[in-house]
């Protein structure tokens, strides 16, 4: 079986390299010259566990390849994959820009029956636009080529996308047809030894899952979040009240760990779509518009933390942040809550010193030379007047004390994910602020 993806970014390339390691020879095809050339020559543009490896295998199996041509393309393949961007506009509403030019390309160049399916997260409706986009551009070329469209939205978690994509908890596609359906069952078949079932389902169905999907995961970290701050007006533990609501089997563990906020490319931006689909529907979506507001409040608690602490003068004061991403496993830094922090931070008059494990080329490329980056996260705390725990990275779990002594300035912690015990930050000299740890003094 033959199939193309077209975009290269987070979701087409990790889609189509794990679609070559079952066998499958993939074509995946970018306009940006510049990316397939670094792909061709070995170099994967983003950061994802595992993923160069398997990059480099099969293409050296020449089950994967790499093109800037549609046109060379589109027609030695059964399925062909759409996974560009659509970035959110002003309104929030997702740019389908990019989506509706690669099914204008299609209809020009396509010369047999396609299974054409929308792997970006789109809104509901979009399948429509791009049938019809196809259909006209066959139209003016006077051609009666049949072809089905699908939506098949990805649940991949950065840092996990290979295991999510490999061995995923469910396959959801949108089909029109029993033929796309039969294609589609074919393609995923050899996904499906965990047990996991293939989701079918109408089209529109299909496009809103991945929305409410992510949407109900934002609500269970701000609804979490919500407590968090009750928790800490109150002198109450929300690692307590989390354990406690966590062993219910109707809620779960999973998405309930307080913090600084949800960042990345797919909460914010897929919350803000979902909330623009249902204004344009002359609905209100309440819910969402709480959880959209109380994730924007979280990502300045730190702030407020150490405006507190400080008596509201940090002008000159060195604070050392660990962690830069939005997540760990992943040099993404896009609605990343560190650039809330350093933002408010150097407003304020700080100056801030800060290490990341992989995300500090980022880091630079978006802030420039705006704060000092550190070779590791011990020397980012040379003269530090306090430390701010933003990701959550392993290699920062487990503390020197002795070495931190030596090197602060002043021995403050403020933990954005709660990833140290309050009592023995105490026991070692530490004045130490988690999130809804308890009343700050």
């Amino acid at each position: 079986m033959k199939i193309s993806i077209i975009g290269t970014g987070y979701v087409g390339l990790v889609s189509g390299t794990c679609f070559a390691e079952t066998g499958i020879d993939v074509n995946c095809i970018d306009i940006d010259e510049k990316k397939i050339n670094m792909l061709n020559n070995g170099e994967v543009p983003i950061y994802e566990p595992g993923l160069e490896s398997m990059i480099k295998r099969n293409v050296a199996k020449d089950r994967l390849k790499f093109s800037t041509s549609l046109k060379d393309n589109i027609n030695n393949c059964n399925v062909l994959f759409s996974a560009v961007g659509t970035p959110p506009d002003e309104d929030g509403s997702a740019d389908l820009q990019y989506v509706l030019a690669v099914a204008k390309e299609i209809g020009m160049y396509m010369e047999h029956y396609l299974v054409v399916v929308t792997k970006s997260t789109v809104p509901i409706g979009t399948a429509k636009k791009v049938k019809k986009v196809i259909q006209n551009e066959l139209d003016k070329r006077k051609l009666d080529i049949t072809f089905d469209v699908a939506s098949n939205p990805e649940f991949l978690k950065e840092g996990d996308a290979i295991d999510d994509f490999m061995k995923p908890d469910r396959i959801v596609i949108g089909i029109e047809s029993e033929k796309a359906k039969k294609i589609m069952s074919r393609l995923y078949k050899p996904f499906l030894l965990n047990g996991h079932p293939i989701l079918f389902m109408d089209i529109p169905s299909a496009e809103i899952t991945k929305y409410a999907a992510n949407s109900m995961l934002a609500t269970k970290i701000s609804f979490m979040n919500d407590i968090a701050n009750l928790c800490e007006i109150v002198g109450a533990d929300v690692n307590s009240v989390r354990k406690g609501i966590g062993s219910d089997s109707r809620i779960g563990t999973k998405f309930i760990y307080p913090g600084i906020g949800y960042g990345g490319s797919c909460f914010p931006k897929d919350v803000k779509a979902l909330i623009k689909t249902a204004d344009e529907n002359s609905y209100s979506m309440a819910i969402l518009k709480s959880v959209e507001h109380v994730n924007k409040i979280q990502k300045s608690i730190i702030v407020t933390k150490i405006l507190k602490y400080f008596n509201n003068d940090i002008n000159d004061r060195t604070i050392a942040l660990w962690g830069l991403a939005f997540k760990p496993n992943t040099d993404d830094m896009r609605e990343a809550p560190s650039l809330v922090i350093i933002k408010k931070l150097l407003e304020k008059g700080a100056k801030i010193k800060a290490y990341d494990p992989v995300a500090m080329k980022e880091a630079k490329r978006i802030i420039g030379d705006t704060i000092v980056y550190t070779k590791d996260n011990y020397e980012a705390l040379i003269d530090a007047d306090a430390l701010v725990v933003v990701t959550e990275w392993n290699e920062f779990r487990l503390l020197n004390y002795n070495v931190l002594s030596k090197l602060m300035k002043s021995k403050v912690i403020f933990d954005g994910r709660n990833i140290y015990e309050q009592n023995e930050m105490i026991e070692h000299g530490f004045v130490y602020y988690g999130i809804g740890r308890g009343r700050m003094s």
